[in-house]
């Protein structure tokens, strides 16, 4: 019995083990479920037109701007401009972070980064979209491309 009851014990302690968690997960708030959202389909009817992969990631755009404070249109935008909204993507990368070539776990773990990284970094915290595009990419005419894209989901709120 003692043998049964010390393994109990191990097992207890192995099952109550801290579990780590994903910064979206970590705030105290719940998950929103974006089903009956307009931004949902304003995303998706985007990239289906597009034909585009990250069509599928529709509800992962919303999440990263709702738990970043980001206008919800940026995210998705910076996708269709640097990779075709996925077509052109490598390592899970959708965006051309650190110029392609960082890998991500997941698209949508890349999303969560590229959207911390836009909202909490040095070199992008605070600015205003025109400053945080031509920082993202200095081309002159990145800002007004990724600025249309945007008022093609939907126009400006």
């Amino acid at each position: 019995m003692r043998k049964f009851l010390s393994g109990s014990i191990f097992l207890l302690g192995v099952v109550s083990l801290p579990v780590a968690m994903s910064p979206i997960q970590s705030k105290a708030t719940p998950i929103p479920d974006y089903r009956n959202d307009p931004r949902l389909k304003s995303l998706r009817n985007f990239f289906h037109q597009g034909e585009c992969p990250a069509e599928r990631l529709a509800e992962v755009f919303l999440e990263a701007a709702d738990a970043y404070e980001l206008d919800w249109r940026l995210l998705p935008s910076l996708s269709f401009v640097e990779t075709t909204g996925g077509k052109a993507a490598r390592n899970n990368n959708l965006f051309g972070w650190d110029s392609g070539r960082k890998k991500f776990t997941s698209p949508a773990a890349g999303i969560h980064a590229v959207g911390y990284n836009l909202a909490n970094s040095d070199a992008y915290r605070g600015k205003k979209l025109d400053g945080l595009l031509a920082t993202y990419n200095p081309s002159p005419d990145y800002v007004r491309t990724v600025k249309s894209v945007m008022r093609s989901i939907a126009p400006a709120e």
